[in-house]
């Protein structure tokens, strides 16, 4: 008897109490594994994520969250052989294991990178600008994310055992919520080996990620509204999770990623023996043998004008037959088994569903060998474009259909029949098509890809999902929305409308809000290193007046001859200026020098400005004075310096805002550190 997989809950590596349930290996059908969770108390899994995994990660900001996970993803990159090694019992070919494995570790680390960049060193997030609420600004309101303080359950497919939960995971520990991991039990054997090599890393924080390999029990009943349920996997299955009581009843916030019929539309410009045609050849080959077709954002439906549907099959018949079936570890074989010989009969039974509005024009239903889960691609041609089936029947296996279309407004209607899938791509080289169909088909999509001679040696394809683009669709997809960059993280997190006044907003917050007291003090804010600076910290320079000799030399320095600044004719008829003014830019020089302190000291480069805008005119004559104010304080974890966000307000001799911008400065740590 194999072994017998293990889940991990509450801190420990738990076995079940029973024999279990056997795994087969998807090319001979020999048991690899088996699986139980028998015995398993998922109440106390539930729980010891939320007392323990919870407070731990929640002692952690986003960028120290970000540093785990890098060190997690560049640690289980560097022993991805073993993964490999696992994943050939799927009946994944090497390509099909770097799709799944490299795609998975490769999102982890895309988490990371974008946290560190797009995050603050803190444990929330504002979100948007402040609102003010009052005509005096001492009531004001700011939205702001907070982690949940419940668990992130996650319910995978046997498509994708690594990527599918690596996926989920990344943004969720980033969110600071503690993870259930619910591989599906047929490829559990690899995610097991994978979140074995996660827990002997000890990166991650105890309680912060656990396993449960097997049935699911009943785990969403010890659910809440602090909860989530993301799942991936049939239309069907979700449609249950969805009537679940605590789904319904106790507000568990719901995500599934289900069936779909994804659309791919050749333009009717791509005719053949242009790039064009040869790339939606190529594209649609792909999708159909990649996974041997078992992907979640497979082309089931090629969309092409009937004139053009002989041409299509024609060469995509032909590049299928240079497809070899068989198994992933002989040398010349493209197309592996499918993930069990049970899928494969679902397959098969779902490609006869399609025979009765379809007929096949490659490939067969014939079965070569009983032990392995083989079977060859199939294309079929629709006799009707509108037939239910095409439409309604999804074959999760390495089977398209070809369905023809009359006119671009055929094309999008045929698109939409799918009642919503996860990624569309259109083939086409005519940016004015391009835009009609992306505008018809997107609110029945998630992720579109314009596809042509330009962009394809860059494109990632039609089928790969990207951790910084929203995963997802509409209505038979699912609803859900995973990845999308730090949207996925903020799935996972609480909005929260906050109204007070400017220093309870700059207490909470971490950020200095107008209206907050300022700090003037005898050192010059440039001189405090990262430790030493505070927010509030201020420095008010000037009057300094503004010449017309100044706007002169400006003009001729730069090059900026601009009427307003040059011609004083021009500038009075303007009804904006009435005269000569100076350059924003001038403005903002002159403020700079105002302010900034010249010797060698902490304060390393400034990197940028944000939000600037011209207020008020300056003309000559008038005095400027600048008030610059520490903002924002954010300490890099990985360097000797931090980000410092200042508030640049720029006033004339009537105290009204010329401009208003944020310097963005580079500020050294305490050498002690």
């Amino acid at each position: 008897m194999s072994r017998l997989l293990q889940s991990y809950a509450g801190g420990h590596w738990f076995t079940a109490t029973d024999a279990g349930t056997a795994l087969l290996n998807a090319v001979d059908s020999s048991e690899v594994a088996r699986i139980s969770s028998t015995g398993l108390d998922i109440a106390g899994m539930v729980d010891y994520a939320r007392t323990v995994g919870g407070p731990a990660l929640a002692t952690l900001t986003f960028h120290e969250r970000a540093a785990a996970l890098k060190a997690l993803g560049l640690a289980l990159m560097s022993g991805k052989d073993e993964f490999y090694e696992l994943s050939v019992k799927t009946g994944a070919t090497k390509r099909d294991s770097a799709i799944d494995i490299d795609g998975g570790i490769g999102t982890v680390l895309s988490y990371a990178s974008k946290a560190k960049r797009e995050l603050p060193n803190d444990t929330i997030i504002l979100d948007g600008d402040v609102e003010r609420l009052g005509k005096q600004g001492t009531f004001l309101g700011q939205h702001i994310y907070t982690s949940r303080r419940g668990v992130a359950v996650q319910i995978n497919a046997f498509n994708f055992p690594v990527w599918g939960f690596l996926e989920k995971l990344a943004p969720a520990f980033l969110a600071g919520v503690p993870s259930i991991v619910k591989p599906a039990s047929q490829t559990a054997y690899l995610t097991e080996l994978v979140f074995r090599r996660i827990i002997e890393s000890g990166l991650l924080p105890e309680g912060s990620v656990q396993l449960l390999a097997g049935s699911a029990q009943d785990l969403l009943d010890h659910l809440g509204g602090q909860d989530s349920v993301a799942f991936t996997g049939s239309a069907a299955t979700a449609a249950l999770l969805r009537a679940h009581p605590s789904v319904l009843n106790e507000g568990v916030h719901f995500t599934a990623e289900a069936d779909s019929l994804n659309a791919s539309i050749l333009g009717a410009d791509a005719a053949p023996g242009t790039p064009e045609f040869d790339l939606y050849v190529k594209q649609l080959v792909t999708e159909m043998t990649a996974k041997a077709g078992q992907k979640c954002t497979a082309i089931r439906r090629a969309l092409v004008p009937v004139d053009r549907v002989d041409d299509v099959i024609s060469a995509v018949s032909e590049r299928l037959s240079r497809v070899v079936v068989g198994n992933p570890e002989m040398e010349g074989v493209t197309m592996g088994a499918l993930a069990s010989t049970d899928q494969r009969d679902e397959v098969l039974e779902s490609v006869r569903k399609l025979c009765k509005s379809a007929d096949i024009v490659y490939g067969s239903l014939d079965i070569s060998s009983e032990a392995g889960a083989f079977m060859s691609p199939v294309l079929l041609r629709a006799k009707d474009s509108r037939a239910p089936e095409v439409h309604e029947v999804e074959a999760f296996g390495p089977v398209s259909t070809v369905i023809g279309y009359s006119g671009t407004a055929e094309a999008i209607e045929l698109a939409a029949l799918g009642k919503g899938s996860l990624v569309a791509s259109v083939v086409t080289k005519d940016s004015a098509l391009a835009r009609d169909i992306v505008l018809g088909i997107a609110p029945y999509h998630g992720r579109i890809l314009v596809l042509n001679s330009d962009d394809a040696k860059e494109s990632t394809g039609h089928g790969s999902p990207l951790p910084v683009l929203v995963h997802g669709g509409p209505g038979r997809a699912g609803g859900g929305e995973e990845l999308g960059g730090i949207r996925g993280v903020l799935h996972h997190m609480q909005r929260t409308a906050v109204q007070a006044t400017p220093e309870i907003l700059t207490a909470v917050g971490n950020r200095w809000y107008p209206g907050t007291a300022r700090t003037v003090t005898d050192v010059h804010p440039f001189r405090k290193n990262l430790a030493e600076l505070r927010i509030g910290d201020t420095i008010v320079g000037g009057p300094r007046k503004v010449t017309r000799a100044d706007i002169q030399h400006f003009a001729e320095f730069t090059g900026d001859t601009f009427y307003a600044h040059t011609d004083p004719e021009a500038a009075a008829a303007n009804p904006l200026f009435g005269g000569i003014v100076a350059h924003g830019y001038l403005v903002v020089s002159l403020a700079a020098g105002l302010f900034v302190d010249p010797a060698p000291g902490p304060v390393l480069a400034n990197f940028g400005v944000d939000n600037l805008r011209f207020l008020t005119p300056v003309k000559a004559d008038d005095s400027l004075t600048v008030t610059l104010t520490a903002k924002s304080i954010t300490p890099r974890t990985s360097a000797n310096y931090g980000e410092v966000r200042w508030d640049a307000v720029v006033t004339n001799q009537n105290d009204e805002v010329a401009a208003s911008y944020d310097v963005l400065t580079l500020v050294a740590k305490p050498e002690s550190e």
